[in-house]
């Protein structure tokens, strides 16, 4: 990707696992949803088929078939006022996501999220972090667009904040949301915080970080403002 047309404008954040270290409670989440409805899920496997995938998306998942507006209704409250419970009172960001956003403001970046989370998921991840300044634009799960790999989520993000996605670069923490970026025509950091630098590659993605201090360290935002 080189020129001026490709210089960075924009950072558009994923939510659950890269803006917040929450994947280890969704996980416990769905085993306390199995546990009450007496359903067998292998965990490890539904969450590598539905990380980064709408709420819709993973109910169809989990019962195996095409369930109805209400039955994905009733499975995504249930399972998420778990979580929300569950990580509320051990709620933490990814180490250092909030002074590096700060910083990405700062030296003139535009900030979007773009996640399969739901409206009340993002407000209350939101209302936890009370990043300052807030994003230009929000994109959840639960707009009618197709979840990750589909790059429909981040494309509508980089519309919302008038960025050429070319000029957009993704952070990301799951293997759909890393192939959503590629499908749409951006560059991609992998966070890695809950999948490995192997399982987040691809020819689009210039940094594989624990944390956002380590791209602090590496002077990554100065890098990126002069990157074209």
């Amino acid at each position: 990707m080189q020129g001026t047309s490709h210089k960075a404008e924009a950072l558009i954040f994923d939510m659950d696992g890269t803006m917040v270290d929450s994947m280890p409670w969704h996980a416990k989440a769905w085993v306390e949803y199995g546990r009450r409805k007496g359903l067998a899920i292998d965990i490890p496997d539904f969450m590598r088929r539905t990380t980064g995938r709408t709420a819709f998306e993973c109910a169809c998942e989990l019962m195996g078939r095409e369930v109805t507006e209400a039955e994905s209704i009733e499975i995504t409250h249930a399972k998420e006022s778990i979580y929300r419970e569950l990580f509320g009172a051990a709620f933490r960001e990814v180490t250092g996501f909030s002074d590096f956003a700060k910083a990405a403001v700062a030296r003139g970046f535009k900030i979007a999220v773009g996640t399969a989370g739901d409206k009340h998921n993002i407000a209350f991840t939101m209302s936890q972090l009370k990043l300052d300044p807030a994003p230009l634009a929000i994109v959840g799960g639960d707009e009618g667009l197709p979840g990750k790999p589909q790059p429909a989520i981040f494309l509508e993000a980089a519309r919302r904040i008038g960025v050429p996605p070319a000029r957009c670069v993704v952070f990301e923490d799951a293997p759909f949301g890393i192939e959503a970026a590629r499908r749409g025509g951006m560059r991609a950091v992998a966070v890695c915080s809950t999948h490995s630098a192997s399982e987040l590659a691809g020819p689009h993605v210039i940094a594989a970080v624990r944390d956002y201090n380590e791209l602090a360290k590496s002077n990554f935002l100065e890098t990126l403002d002069a990157l074209a």
